[in-house]
């Protein structure tokens, strides 16, 4: 590999590493939110789920993602993904506040 595209290459990977700084921090601040969902459905007696909102976010990500170009069978396995795993959070918040 010549010079020119060693660095080329090199830059590219570090505009990678700063998306991906980037979408660390966004992801722990969204679960930051869905935190003080889950202890907010937890002292209401709300289920940890709610099939409407996900269904409803799944479809707006999914437009999202269309826009961006980026693929959005992607965009929704990625969100089924943080949604499972806020549900995950959910479930274990409210087990820890009926005890």
């Amino acid at each position: 590999m010549d010079e020119e595209s060693a660095a080329r290459l090199r830059d590219l990977r570090q505009s990678i590493d700063n998306v991906d700084a980037a979408l660390i921090h966004m992801l722990a601040e969204r679960f930051r939110f869905t935190q003080l969902v889950g202890l907010l459905k937890a002292q209401a007696g709300l289920p940890s789920s709610d099939k409407e909102r996900e269904s409803a976010q799944i479809e707006r990500l999914k437009a999202l993602a269309h826009d961006a170009h980026l693929d959005p069978v992607f965009a929704e396995k990625f969100l089924n993904f943080i949604v499972a795993e806020v549900i995950r959070h959910h479930e274990k918040i409210a087990n820890e506040s009926a005890t």
